[in-house]
Protein backbone atom coordinates (compact mmCIF):
# COMPACT_ATOMS: atom_id res chain seq x y z
CA UNK A 1 0.00 0.00 0.00
CA UNK A 2 2.56 2.51 0.93
CA UNK A 3 4.53 1.84 -2.49
CA UNK A 4 0.99 2.17 -4.25
CA UNK A 5 0.40 5.57 -2.42
CA UNK A 6 4.10 6.81 -2.81
CA UNK A 7 3.99 5.89 -7.16
CA UNK A 8 0.39 7.94 -6.87
CA UNK A 9 2.25 11.18 -5.22
CA UNK A 10 4.71 10.81 -7.86
CA UNK A 11 2.27 10.96 -11.08
CA UNK A 12 0.60 14.15 -9.19
CA UNK A 13 3.48 15.84 -9.01
CA UNK A 14 4.48 15.39 -12.11
CA UNK A 15 1.20 16.44 -13.28
CA UNK A 16 1.61 19.57 -11.28
CA UNK A 17 4.74 20.12 -12.34
CA UNK A 18 3.89 20.28 -16.14
CA UNK A 19 0.85 21.92 -15.65
CA UNK A 20 2.75 24.61 -13.90
CA UNK A 21 5.29 25.28 -16.55
CA UNK A 22 2.28 25.11 -19.55
CA UNK A 23 1.39 28.28 -17.86
CA UNK A 24 4.11 30.22 -17.12
CA UNK A 25 4.90 29.31 -20.50
CA UNK A 26 1.66 30.73 -22.09
CA UNK A 27 2.20 34.02 -18.76
CA UNK A 28 5.54 34.38 -20.86
CA UNK A 29 3.80 34.84 -24.42
CA UNK A 30 1.28 36.97 -23.09
CA UNK A 31 4.09 39.19 -21.50
CA UNK A 32 6.22 39.20 -25.19
CA UNK A 33 8.55 36.30 -24.34
CA UNK A 34 11.58 35.61 -26.48
CA UNK A 35 9.67 32.46 -27.95
CA UNK A 36 9.01 32.98 -31.79
CA UNK A 37 6.86 31.30 -34.39
CA UNK A 38 8.90 31.48 -37.30
CA UNK A 39 8.26 34.25 -39.56
CA UNK A 40 5.97 33.67 -43.30
CA UNK A 41 7.50 35.17 -46.39
CA UNK A 42 4.29 37.16 -46.40
CA UNK A 43 4.98 38.46 -43.26
CA UNK A 44 9.06 39.05 -44.21
CA UNK A 45 7.37 40.42 -47.19
CA UNK A 46 5.81 43.11 -45.26
CA UNK A 47 8.49 43.86 -42.85
CA UNK A 48 11.13 44.69 -45.21
CA UNK A 49 9.39 46.12 -48.23
CA UNK A 50 5.98 46.54 -48.58
CA UNK A 51 5.13 48.23 -45.04
CA UNK A 52 7.80 50.67 -45.13
CA UNK A 53 7.00 54.27 -45.54
CA UNK A 54 8.61 55.36 -48.33
CA UNK A 55 7.22 52.35 -50.68
CA UNK A 56 3.74 52.62 -49.37
CA UNK A 57 2.40 55.40 -51.97
CA UNK A 58 4.49 53.11 -54.62
CA UNK A 59 3.47 50.30 -56.92
CA UNK A 60 5.60 46.79 -55.89
CA UNK A 61 5.04 43.48 -56.87
CA UNK A 62 7.09 41.01 -55.90
CA UNK A 63 6.66 36.59 -57.11
CA UNK A 64 8.91 34.08 -55.95
CA UNK A 65 8.98 30.67 -56.93
CA UNK A 66 10.47 27.36 -56.38
CA UNK A 67 11.70 26.11 -59.39
CA UNK A 68 12.25 21.96 -58.25
CA UNK A 69 8.64 21.79 -57.36
CA UNK A 70 7.18 24.03 -59.52
CA UNK A 71 4.80 25.97 -57.00
CA UNK A 72 4.77 29.48 -56.26
CA UNK A 73 5.69 30.24 -52.17
CA UNK A 74 4.53 33.97 -52.91
CA UNK A 75 2.80 36.78 -54.53
CA UNK A 76 2.14 40.32 -54.23
CA UNK A 77 0.64 41.89 -57.37
CA UNK A 78 2.71 39.72 -59.42
CA UNK A 79 0.02 39.29 -62.39
CA UNK A 80 0.23 43.46 -62.30
CA UNK A 81 2.19 45.04 -65.12
CA UNK A 82 5.20 46.93 -64.17
CA UNK A 83 7.80 48.86 -66.21
CA UNK A 84 10.96 46.78 -65.71
CA UNK A 85 13.68 48.77 -67.15
CA UNK A 86 16.92 46.67 -67.53
CA UNK A 87 15.13 43.74 -66.41
CA UNK A 88 14.35 43.66 -70.06
CA UNK A 89 17.48 42.89 -70.41
CA UNK A 90 16.67 39.16 -69.39
CA UNK A 91 14.10 38.66 -72.47
CA UNK A 92 17.50 40.18 -74.66
CA UNK A 93 19.65 37.34 -72.95
CA UNK A 94 17.01 34.36 -73.23
CA UNK A 95 16.53 35.38 -77.00
CA UNK A 96 20.39 35.22 -77.14
CA UNK A 97 21.30 32.35 -75.85
CA UNK A 98 18.85 30.46 -77.56
CA UNK A 99 19.50 31.73 -80.77
CA UNK A 100 22.79 33.15 -80.92
CA UNK A 101 25.02 29.86 -81.01
CA UNK A 102 28.14 30.45 -79.04
CA UNK A 103 30.09 32.66 -81.11
CA UNK A 104 28.53 36.15 -82.71
CA UNK A 105 28.34 36.57 -86.38
CA UNK A 106 30.48 39.63 -87.49
CA UNK A 107 29.59 39.94 -90.87
CA UNK A 108 28.48 37.42 -93.97
CA UNK A 109 30.48 37.08 -96.99
CA UNK A 110 30.62 35.63 -100.26
CA UNK A 111 34.07 34.12 -100.93
CA UNK A 112 35.74 35.20 -104.27
CA UNK A 113 39.03 35.46 -105.34
CA UNK A 114 38.82 38.84 -107.09
CA UNK A 115 35.53 40.37 -105.09
CA UNK A 116 34.42 39.68 -101.67
CA UNK A 117 30.88 40.65 -101.29
CA UNK A 118 29.92 41.54 -97.50
CA UNK A 119 27.44 42.69 -95.04
CA UNK A 120 27.24 43.84 -91.47
CA UNK A 121 25.11 42.26 -89.06
CA UNK A 122 25.37 44.62 -86.68
CA UNK A 123 28.13 42.75 -83.88
CA UNK A 124 28.38 45.51 -81.43
CA UNK A 125 31.84 44.28 -79.92
CA UNK A 126 33.63 45.19 -83.67
CA UNK A 127 36.76 47.47 -82.57
CA UNK A 128 35.17 48.02 -79.27
CA UNK A 129 37.84 48.69 -76.48
CA UNK A 130 36.43 45.69 -74.43
CA UNK A 131 37.41 43.59 -77.01
CA UNK A 132 41.06 43.17 -77.53
CA UNK A 133 40.66 40.09 -80.15
CA UNK A 134 39.45 41.76 -83.11
CA UNK A 135 39.39 38.77 -85.80
CA UNK A 136 36.71 40.67 -88.05
CA UNK A 137 39.01 43.69 -88.19
CA UNK A 138 41.92 41.84 -89.09
CA UNK A 139 40.08 40.11 -91.76
CA UNK A 140 39.27 43.50 -93.25
CA UNK A 141 42.58 44.44 -92.71
CA UNK A 142 43.79 41.83 -94.97
CA UNK A 143 41.63 41.84 -97.30
CA UNK A 144 40.63 44.96 -98.07
CA UNK A 145 41.58 45.78 -101.26
CA UNK A 146 39.11 42.99 -102.68
CA UNK A 147 35.96 43.48 -100.67
CA UNK A 148 32.51 45.38 -101.88
CA UNK A 149 30.41 46.25 -98.27
CA UNK A 150 26.22 45.63 -99.75
CA UNK A 151 23.61 47.36 -97.61
CA UNK A 152 22.76 45.21 -94.50
CA UNK A 153 19.67 43.89 -93.70
CA UNK A 154 18.45 46.35 -91.77
CA UNK A 155 15.19 47.83 -90.47
CA UNK A 156 15.66 49.83 -87.46
CA UNK A 157 15.82 53.72 -86.71
CA UNK A 158 18.77 55.10 -84.60
CA UNK A 159 16.67 55.28 -81.62
CA UNK A 160 14.23 53.25 -79.48
CA UNK A 161 10.50 53.47 -79.41
CA UNK A 162 10.00 55.52 -76.41
CA UNK A 163 13.30 56.19 -75.13
CA UNK A 164 14.14 59.75 -73.91
CA UNK A 165 14.84 62.08 -76.41
CA UNK A 166 17.28 64.64 -74.51
CA UNK A 167 19.43 61.35 -73.55
CA UNK A 168 21.17 61.59 -76.97
CA UNK A 169 24.63 62.55 -75.75
CA UNK A 170 24.39 60.02 -72.90
CA UNK A 171 26.99 57.29 -72.95
CA UNK A 172 24.20 54.51 -71.68
CA UNK A 173 22.24 55.35 -75.12
CA UNK A 174 24.11 55.04 -78.03
CA UNK A 175 22.31 54.87 -81.56
CA UNK A 176 21.60 51.78 -83.16
CA UNK A 177 23.47 50.46 -86.16
CA UNK A 178 23.69 47.37 -88.54
CA UNK A 179 27.79 47.97 -88.60
CA UNK A 180 28.30 49.44 -85.37
CA UNK A 181 32.24 50.51 -84.80
CA UNK A 182 33.83 51.80 -81.75
CA UNK A 183 30.27 51.23 -79.95
CA UNK A 184 29.34 54.35 -81.61
CA UNK A 185 30.94 56.06 -79.29
CA UNK A 186 33.57 59.03 -79.56
CA UNK A 187 36.17 58.90 -76.92
CA UNK A 188 37.75 62.28 -75.08
CA UNK A 189 40.98 61.64 -73.30
CA UNK A 190 43.33 63.92 -71.71
CA UNK A 191 47.30 64.13 -72.18
CA UNK A 192 48.47 67.04 -70.48
CA UNK A 193 46.55 70.08 -71.62
CA UNK A 194 45.91 68.25 -75.01
CA UNK A 195 42.77 67.02 -75.87
CA UNK A 196 42.86 62.95 -76.90
CA UNK A 197 39.89 62.52 -79.87
CA UNK A 198 39.12 58.06 -80.99
CA UNK A 199 38.24 57.84 -83.45
CA UNK A 200 40.75 59.82 -85.00
CA UNK A 201 38.32 60.93 -87.94
CA UNK A 202 36.20 63.39 -85.35
CA UNK A 203 38.87 65.31 -84.59
CA UNK A 204 37.98 67.97 -86.67
CA UNK A 205 34.91 68.00 -85.45
CA UNK A 206 36.20 69.58 -81.87
CA UNK A 207 35.60 72.99 -81.40
CA UNK A 208 37.49 74.93 -78.21
CA UNK A 209 35.60 77.63 -76.57
CA UNK A 210 37.29 77.87 -73.57
CA UNK A 211 40.83 77.03 -71.89
CA UNK A 212 41.78 74.03 -70.81
CA UNK A 213 44.49 74.75 -68.61
CA UNK A 214 43.06 74.13 -65.35
CA UNK A 215 41.38 71.40 -66.26
CA UNK A 216 37.89 72.09 -65.41
CA UNK A 217 36.39 71.88 -68.55
CA UNK A 218 33.62 69.52 -70.56
CA UNK A 219 32.76 68.34 -74.05
CA UNK A 220 29.02 68.72 -75.60
CA UNK A 221 27.80 67.66 -78.68
CA UNK A 222 24.89 69.15 -80.65
CA UNK A 223 21.84 67.26 -80.94
CA UNK A 224 21.35 66.28 -84.57
CA UNK A 225 25.72 67.23 -85.53
CA UNK A 226 28.49 65.64 -84.97
CA UNK A 227 29.87 68.55 -83.64
CA UNK A 228 31.69 68.66 -79.90
CA UNK A 229 32.15 71.70 -78.50
CA UNK A 230 34.49 72.42 -75.23
CA UNK A 231 32.85 74.30 -72.44
CA UNK A 232 34.07 75.80 -68.98
CA UNK A 233 33.19 73.49 -66.32
CA UNK A 234 33.34 73.69 -62.37
CA UNK A 235 34.26 69.80 -62.86
CA UNK A 236 37.84 68.63 -63.64
CA UNK A 237 37.66 66.54 -66.90
CA UNK A 238 38.43 63.14 -66.89
CA UNK A 239 37.59 61.98 -69.87
CA UNK A 240 33.97 61.29 -71.76
CA UNK A 241 32.32 58.81 -74.00
CA UNK A 242 29.77 60.46 -76.37
CA UNK A 243 27.59 58.78 -79.13
CA UNK A 244 28.12 60.19 -82.39
CA UNK A 245 25.20 60.72 -84.90
CA UNK A 246 24.59 57.52 -87.05
CA UNK A 247 24.27 58.80 -90.70
CA UNK A 248 21.08 56.47 -92.54
CA UNK A 249 22.98 55.67 -95.29
CA UNK A 250 26.49 53.85 -94.93
CA UNK A 251 28.41 55.32 -97.08
CA UNK A 252 28.00 58.96 -95.25
CA UNK A 253 29.59 58.28 -92.15
CA UNK A 254 30.30 54.47 -91.38
CA UNK A 255 32.21 53.88 -94.59
CA UNK A 256 34.32 56.38 -94.06
CA UNK A 257 35.08 55.87 -90.62
CA UNK A 258 36.27 52.05 -91.60
CA UNK A 259 38.43 53.29 -94.32
CA UNK A 260 39.93 55.91 -91.78
CA UNK A 261 40.63 53.24 -89.54
CA UNK A 262 42.05 50.57 -92.21
CA UNK A 263 43.90 53.07 -93.57
CA UNK A 264 42.27 51.67 -96.60
CA UNK A 265 39.60 52.33 -99.56
CA UNK A 266 36.50 50.27 -99.63
CA UNK A 267 34.00 49.95 -101.81
CA UNK A 268 30.38 50.05 -101.63
CA UNK A 269 27.11 49.05 -103.06
CA UNK A 270 24.00 50.55 -102.00
CA UNK A 271 22.20 47.14 -102.64
CA UNK A 272 20.62 44.75 -100.76
CA UNK A 273 22.53 41.67 -102.14
CA UNK A 274 20.45 38.57 -103.66
CA UNK A 275 20.44 35.76 -101.22
CA UNK A 276 22.31 32.69 -102.27
CA UNK A 277 23.31 29.17 -100.40
CA UNK A 278 26.71 30.06 -100.29
CA UNK A 279 26.96 32.91 -98.12
CA UNK A 280 29.23 32.05 -95.44
CA UNK A 281 29.67 33.37 -91.77
CA UNK A 282 32.59 35.32 -90.02
CA UNK A 283 32.23 34.89 -86.54
CA UNK A 284 33.94 37.55 -84.05
CA UNK A 285 33.60 36.72 -80.01
CA UNK A 286 32.10 34.20 -78.19
CA UNK A 287 28.64 34.75 -77.75
CA UNK A 288 28.68 34.73 -73.74
CA UNK A 289 31.60 37.32 -73.51
CA UNK A 290 29.10 39.87 -74.86
CA UNK A 291 26.61 38.64 -72.80
CA UNK A 292 28.39 38.99 -69.67
CA UNK A 293 29.35 42.79 -70.26
CA UNK A 294 25.92 43.14 -70.69
CA UNK A 295 24.09 41.61 -67.82
CA UNK A 296 27.25 42.64 -65.35
CA UNK A 297 27.35 45.72 -66.62
CA UNK A 298 23.87 46.77 -67.94
CA UNK A 299 24.76 48.22 -71.10
CA UNK A 300 22.38 49.19 -73.27
CA UNK A 301 23.89 49.60 -76.84
CA UNK A 302 24.54 45.60 -76.83
CA UNK A 303 21.30 44.67 -75.52
CA UNK A 304 20.09 46.53 -78.46
CA UNK A 305 22.62 45.22 -81.01
CA UNK A 306 22.33 41.59 -79.13
CA UNK A 307 18.20 42.09 -80.24
CA UNK A 308 18.89 43.03 -83.54
CA UNK A 309 21.53 40.17 -84.08
CA UNK A 310 18.90 38.22 -82.83
CA UNK A 311 16.67 39.00 -85.77
CA UNK A 312 19.35 38.76 -88.49
CA UNK A 313 19.30 35.11 -87.36
CA UNK A 314 16.03 34.11 -86.91
CA UNK A 315 14.20 36.21 -89.32
CA UNK A 316 16.70 37.46 -92.21
CA UNK A 317 16.84 41.04 -90.88
CA UNK A 318 17.94 43.37 -87.92
CA UNK A 319 14.39 44.77 -86.92
CA UNK A 320 13.46 44.88 -83.49
CA UNK A 321 9.88 44.92 -84.14
CA UNK A 322 9.27 42.17 -86.04
CA UNK A 323 11.95 39.96 -84.17
CA UNK A 324 10.19 40.47 -80.94
CA UNK A 325 7.09 40.05 -82.20
CA UNK A 326 8.49 36.35 -83.33
CA UNK A 327 9.65 35.73 -80.33
CA UNK A 328 6.68 36.30 -78.13
CA UNK A 329 4.85 34.05 -80.87
CA UNK A 330 7.40 30.82 -80.88
CA UNK A 331 10.19 31.04 -78.33
CA UNK A 332 8.20 32.72 -75.19
CA UNK A 333 4.82 31.50 -76.27
CA UNK A 334 2.86 30.42 -72.66
CA UNK A 335 3.87 33.04 -71.27
CA UNK A 336 1.54 33.79 -68.05
CA UNK A 337 0.35 37.51 -69.51
CA UNK A 338 1.09 39.10 -72.45
CA UNK A 339 4.27 41.86 -72.09
CA UNK A 340 3.94 44.97 -74.40
CA UNK A 341 7.87 44.26 -75.18
CA UNK A 342 9.60 47.17 -77.29
CA UNK A 343 13.85 46.96 -76.94
CA UNK A 344 16.53 45.18 -76.01
CA UNK A 345 17.59 47.16 -73.30
CA UNK A 346 14.89 48.58 -71.00
CA UNK A 347 15.72 51.89 -72.04
CA UNK A 348 12.17 52.45 -73.31
CA UNK A 349 8.91 53.43 -70.62
CA UNK A 350 6.64 51.93 -72.90
CA UNK A 351 7.88 48.46 -72.17
CA UNK A 352 5.50 46.27 -69.28
CA UNK A 353 5.66 43.28 -68.14
CA UNK A 354 4.89 41.32 -64.52
CA UNK A 355 6.78 39.70 -62.39
CA UNK A 356 4.99 36.42 -63.36
CA UNK A 357 6.37 37.10 -66.79
CA UNK A 358 10.03 37.01 -65.45
CA UNK A 359 9.66 33.78 -63.29
CA UNK A 360 8.44 32.41 -66.35
CA UNK A 361 11.42 33.40 -68.89
CA UNK A 362 13.70 32.90 -65.81
CA UNK A 363 12.38 29.34 -65.19
CA UNK A 364 12.47 28.50 -69.02
CA UNK A 365 16.38 30.27 -69.16
CA UNK A 366 16.87 27.37 -66.27
CA UNK A 367 15.16 24.63 -67.68
CA UNK A 368 16.66 24.78 -71.37
CA UNK A 369 20.49 25.80 -70.42
CA UNK A 370 23.30 24.84 -68.53
CA UNK A 371 23.37 26.54 -64.96
CA UNK A 372 27.08 27.06 -64.75
CA UNK A 373 26.43 29.35 -68.46
CA UNK A 374 23.89 31.42 -66.51
CA UNK A 375 25.41 31.66 -63.07
CA UNK A 376 28.64 32.86 -65.65
CA UNK A 377 25.80 35.55 -67.40
CA UNK A 378 24.36 37.25 -64.60
CA UNK A 379 26.10 39.27 -61.90
CA UNK A 380 26.49 37.36 -58.17
CA UNK A 381 26.62 38.98 -55.00
CA UNK A 382 29.18 42.58 -54.99
CA UNK A 383 29.73 42.06 -58.47
CA UNK A 384 28.34 43.82 -61.65
CA UNK A 385 25.41 46.14 -61.24
CA UNK A 386 24.89 44.57 -57.55
CA UNK A 387 28.11 46.11 -56.96
CA UNK A 388 28.31 46.57 -52.84
CA UNK A 389 25.05 45.11 -52.13
CA UNK A 390 24.65 41.21 -50.92
CA UNK A 391 28.25 40.78 -49.93
CA UNK A 392 28.97 37.36 -48.57
CA UNK A 393 26.24 36.16 -50.44
CA UNK A 394 28.17 35.30 -53.48
CA UNK A 395 26.98 32.05 -55.20
CA UNK A 396 24.13 32.62 -53.07
CA UNK A 397 22.44 34.91 -55.57
CA UNK A 398 22.58 35.78 -59.78
CA UNK A 399 20.19 38.53 -60.86
CA UNK A 400 19.63 41.30 -63.16
CA UNK A 401 19.14 44.97 -61.88
CA UNK A 402 16.75 47.42 -63.57
CA UNK A 403 16.75 50.90 -63.18
CA UNK A 404 14.90 54.36 -64.57
CA UNK A 405 13.86 57.28 -62.31
CA UNK A 406 11.10 56.27 -60.30
CA UNK A 407 11.73 52.79 -60.65
CA UNK A 408 13.36 49.53 -59.65
CA UNK A 409 13.14 46.15 -60.32
CA UNK A 410 15.38 42.73 -59.48
CA UNK A 411 14.84 39.53 -60.81
CA UNK A 412 17.12 36.36 -61.15
CA UNK A 413 17.89 33.03 -58.87
CA UNK A 414 18.91 32.22 -55.15
CA UNK A 415 20.08 29.54 -53.31
CA UNK A 416 19.27 29.16 -49.85
CA UNK A 417 21.10 27.79 -46.83
CA UNK A 418 18.66 24.90 -46.99
CA UNK A 419 19.40 24.30 -50.82
CA UNK A 420 16.08 25.42 -52.18
CA UNK A 421 16.54 26.80 -55.86
CA UNK A 422 14.08 29.45 -56.00
CA UNK A 423 13.25 32.21 -58.76
CA UNK A 424 12.21 35.81 -57.84
CA UNK A 425 11.18 39.23 -59.51
CA UNK A 426 10.62 42.26 -57.47
CA UNK A 427 9.38 44.87 -59.37
CA UNK A 428 8.80 48.89 -57.37
CA UNK A 429 7.15 51.22 -59.62
CA UNK A 430 6.43 55.23 -59.10
CA UNK A 431 8.52 55.58 -55.79
CA UNK A 432 10.04 58.73 -54.99
CA UNK A 433 12.97 57.46 -53.37
CA UNK A 434 16.56 57.36 -53.63
CA UNK A 435 16.78 54.14 -55.52
CA UNK A 436 19.80 52.87 -52.98
CA UNK A 437 17.24 52.81 -50.33
CA UNK A 438 14.77 50.77 -52.33
CA UNK A 439 17.48 48.31 -53.43
CA UNK A 440 18.78 47.81 -49.78
CA UNK A 441 15.07 47.07 -48.72
CA UNK A 442 15.08 44.58 -51.49
CA UNK A 443 18.61 42.92 -50.28
CA UNK A 444 16.84 42.47 -46.89
CA UNK A 445 13.64 40.37 -47.66
CA UNK A 446 16.23 38.45 -50.14
CA UNK A 447 18.95 37.64 -47.76
CA UNK A 448 16.22 36.36 -45.36
CA UNK A 449 14.95 34.30 -47.71
CA UNK A 450 18.22 32.84 -48.44
CA UNK A 451 18.93 32.51 -44.61
CA UNK A 452 15.46 30.96 -42.95
CA UNK A 453 14.00 29.09 -45.99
Amino acid sequence: MQKLFYFACLLIFASACKVQKSLQQDSKLKQGSTVQQPITIEQQAKQTILEKPELIPAHVGISLFDSKTGKFLYNYQSDKYFIPASNTKIFTCYAAMKNLGDSIVAFEYLPDEENIALRFTGDPSFLHPDFEEQPAYDFLKANAPKITIVAPRYHATAFGNGWAWNDYDADYSPERSPMPIYGNLVYFGKKGNRITVTPRAFKDSLVIFSSTEDGRYAINREKDQNSFTVEKSNRVFNGAAIPFVVKKEMDQLMIPLLEDTLNRVLNYANAVAVDQPNWKKFYSQPTDSLLKIMMHRSDNFFAEQTLLMVGNEKIGMMDDSKVIDTLLKLDMKGMPHQPRWVDGSGLSRYNMMTPQDFVWILNKMKQEQPWERIKAIFPTGNAGTLGGLYKGYENKIFAKTGTLTGHVALSGFVITNQGKELIFSIMVNAHQSAAGTIRKYIEQFLTTVINEY
